[in-house]
């Protein structure tokens, strides 16, 4: 019993659709199609555009991912462009501060009584904790021990050891235990500047000045030629600090070097040995 009510209430609902689809069919909507259709094209108008929706982030999405990786290309080949520039443009800055350093040197020695040859520095750490250089210039030259080398700013130091064919060492008159004849130029007091090596600064002494003497800080310190290497007159330094060396008889007088040991790039080594009565410079 319970089956045939079943089984007619599904018949009757069956038929009620049916007759509802039939009405639906005939039946127009505003936008004058009939009611069946006018559903289910808008459904499946919401379908199609939900779809589309779809379709067009993941298109959107695509384009973004790949103007992305485009975008991540053209940076990283402007980046290698600017490391490039920046290269050139330190490598512009070194042939610029070499020809600076070269015009400075045909300047100087223009001005320089002696004869007197420009060199390169090719090795050695030219800072003032470093005690040599080396140089571009040799025996082939005519360079030997003992040359006085100097630079625009002044006396550099002397090559040490006979030289190679093409290329010298040159002991830094800030070295330990290096030295030159020097003279304070306003009183015309005579010493000797002697190097300090590392750990000092100022790097110079001019020792062997007499307390009698009174010195002064920014007094011009210059070689005096008696120490037959370096010519007379080639500045040296001046003088920064002075003791006046407790019970001893001389003063010990700081000299401030006028060569900037760290940037060194071009020096002239005096061919011809000094003259001590003889200015060096004109």
């Amino acid at each position: 019993m319970i089956d045939i009510r079943r089984r007619t209430t599904f018949f009757f609902l069956a038929v009620s659709l049916g007759h509802v689809l039939l009405i639906s069919a005939q039946v127009q909507a505003k936008s004058g199609m009939p009611v069946l259709e006018d559903v289910a094209f808008g459904a499946f108008a919401r379908v199609q555009g939900g779809l589309a929706g779809l379709g067009d982030g993941v298109s959107s999405m695509w384009r973004n991912y790949f103007a992305l990786r485009g975008l991540a290309a053209e940076n990283a080949a402007l980046r290698a462009q600017v490391s490039q520039l920046q290269g050139q443009l330190q490598a512009e800055s070194a042939i610029s501060a070499q020809t600076h350093g070269l015009e400075e040197a045909l300047n100087l020695q223009k001005t320089v009584t002696q004869r007197t040859l420009a060199a390169r520095v090719i090795a050695g750490d030219p800072s003032p904790g470093a005690l040599t250089i080396t140089i571009d210039r040799g025996s082939a030259d005519g360079l030997r021990e003992n040359m006085a080398v100097i630079a625009p700013g002044g006396v550099v130091g002397r090559i040490f050891r006979q030289p190679t064919a093409h290329a010298a060492s040159v002991q830094l008159l800030i070295g330990h235990n290096a030295g030159a004849g020097a003279i304070i130029e306003r009183i015309q007091a005579g010493g000797v500047a002697v190097g300090l090596g590392v750990g000092d600064d100022p790097p110079i002494n001019l020792n062997f000045i007499n307390k009698s003497y009174e010195i002064k800080v920014g007094d011009t310190v210059v070689t005096s030629g008696q120490d037959g290497i370096f010519p007379a007159g080639f500045l040296i330094g001046k003088v920064e600090r002075v003791d006046r060396g407790g019970s001893t008889t001389y003063k010990t007088i700081a000299i401030r070097p006028a060569v900037n040991f760290s940037h060194l790039s071009v020096v002239l080594v005096v061919l011809d040995p000094p003259a001590p009565d003889a200015g060096a410079i004109k």
